[in-house]
């Protein structure tokens, strides 16, 4: 934790790691992930937040606190590659340490995932290596497990299978449905990935050439209920 004093001023401010946010629709976690930065003692700094929709409402939400936004339509672009390609430039201006998809319901081709290889980040509703693609929360009830949650973790070319950072679990209810259980984990994915992001903005997690993730200084990566 980062100890401020009444006497410091803006030189005193620690050096800041430079996020973008990549988002398709509302962005609750980009939201969460945001408000890091509006502390004193934060070293987080967000650069910019960019969807491939111009109808994305966390857009609005983050042009009203003054954070520079960028739309690249994903329907303007013939195939994927165009569109990665399209998008990376308009990333690459903002010289991000990080890219984070909140949210982003694209997937990246190995050449975009490749260009910020080391740098791409992205939390999944479920605790992989289970569950990985859509729908989730009915296939974790469907198969009667007893807990589930989120995972945040570097995105590599096989998709929602890169190395974990961390996970949030809870119980699963008998009783509840997917939607119930998507409310409960949203809930986990709002603590976990700004906890993330404070990690990377302060260079305590490092990938190895291998796809070992270490964590320096953290004495936990997983939180949630106990078993």
């Amino acid at each position: 934790m980062f100890v401020t004093d009444s006497s410091l001023n803006q030189t005193n401010k620690p050096e800041k790691k430079r996020f973008v946010i990549l988002i398709s629709g509302l962005g609750s976690n980009m939201q969460q992930i945001a408000q890091l930065a509006n502390d004193f003692s934060s070293r987080v700094s967000i650069q910019a937040v960019v969807s491939n929709k111009a109808s994305a409402a966390g857009l609005d939400w983050a042009a009203e606190r003054g954070i520079e936004t960028a739309v690249v339509d994903h329907r303007l672009f013939s195939d994927r590659e165009k569109f990665d390609q399209a998008l990376a430039r308009v990333v690459v201006k903002f010289e991000p340490d990080y890219v984070l998809l909140a949210g982003f319901m694209r997937i990246l081709t190995p050449g975009f995932v490749n260009q910020f290889k080391g740098r791409l980040i992205n939390i999944h509703p479920s605790l992989l290596p289970a569950f990985p693609g859509l729908h989730t929360h009915a296939r974790a009830i469907e198969a009667g497990v007893q807990r589930h949650g989120c995972s945040v973790h570097f995105v590599t070319d096989e998709l929602d299978h890169g190395p974990v950072i961390a996970q949030a679990a809870l119980e699963v209810s008998t009783t509840e449905t997917p939607e119930q259980l998507a409310q409960r984990v949203l809930v986990l994915e709002h603590q976990l990935y700004p906890e993330v992001v404070q990690w990377l903005s302060r260079d305590q997690v490092t990938l190895d050439d291998n796809g070992k993730v270490t964590l320096h200084g953290v004495s936990y990566r997983h939180i949630g209920t106990s078993e």
